[in-house]
């Protein structure tokens, strides 16, 4: 368990409104998880999701159903995007998620529970889903 307190370091005076939300919803992530879901997800410009990919359909899907402290293994997440026998290409979109932790990429794990490769790091994944299960626990008392 962590014992660092969540501090916003305020940057430049006229931040822009999209990176207010981004900033919001990452306060919200690591300080206070019950926040999230009243808050709009930030604005993505990325052009891998403005595009008609699987990809794309994935990442989507992935955002929208597999929520806070939940975890989906390769071949769920290909089930839920409709093509139950993509389970490599959901790894080939994870790696390409432009905005990790946003897109919860960490959230995705082997089927035999292991949690499988991550783009920031093996531990990083790890603390990740360790944070949102201890947040999680932490809610539901």
């Amino acid at each position: 368990e962590s014992s660092a307190t969540c501090e916003v370091y305020e940057g430049a005076e006229e931040m822009t409104e999209p990176l207010k939300q981004c900033m919001a919803w990452l306060h919200a992530y690591f300080c206070e998880p019950t926040r999230m879901e009243s808050l709009p997800v930030p604005a993505f410009h990325h052009p891998l999701l403005q595009q008609d990919s699987f990809t794309r359909q994935v990442l989507w899907t992935l955002l929208r159903d597999v929520k806070f402290g939940e975890a989906v293994s390769y071949k769920q997440l290909a089930d839920l995007a409709g093509n139950s026998r993509a389970a490599r290409a959901v790894g080939g979109a994870m790696r390409s998620n432009p905005i990790p932790i946003i897109i919860p990429c960490h959230r995705v794990i082997r089927s035999s529970g292991q949690t499988g490769n991550y783009g920031g790091g093996n531990l990083m994944k790890e603390w990740l889903l360790s944070h949102e299960k201890l947040q999680k626990e932490k809610l539901a008392y």
